[in-house]
């Protein structure tokens, strides 16, 4: 299912929840046409009667979409010094040890996921 607010404008979701304050439109019927759940339909609706003229579908991401430079460069580092010891021929590591990075990270303050450590190494 996708978000709402990619099916819907705003001014369509308004109409719906007018209906159902007006008491023209059923709660169910509106839950089955925008395919919400009941709880998301209250919230919904909460916001609507809070402002019906400035409802909006819109919404302010909570976490940023990319990561800064600054922490970009320090997963790069720990993905280098990585590389130096799976490279050195003087020791038996033959592989990436992605946690390793990423605990290490963790201990300078740094939370990013597994998985984008491993993206990052791919791309050296």
């Amino acid at each position: 299912m996708d978000h709402i607010h990619k099916r819907f404008t705003a001014e369509q979701v308004k109409a719906l929840l007018k209906g159902y304050c007006q008491g023209t439109l059923d709660r169910a019927e509106v839950e089955e046409i925008l395919e919400v759940s009941k709880t998301r339909s209250f919230a919904l609706l909460k916001e609507y009667r809070r402002e019906p003229e400035n409802f909006s579908l819109a919404y302010q991401r909570e976490t940023p979409t990319k990561l800064p430079a600054s922490v970009e460069e320090k997963i790069e580092k720990q993905l280098r010094m990585e590389k130096g010891l799976v490279e050195d021929p003087t020791l038996p590591i033959i592989s990436y040890n992605y946690s390793a990075v990423r605990d290490r990270l963790i201990k300078r303050g740094i939370k990013v996921s597994l998985s984008t450590i491993i993206n990052r190494a791919q791309g050296l």
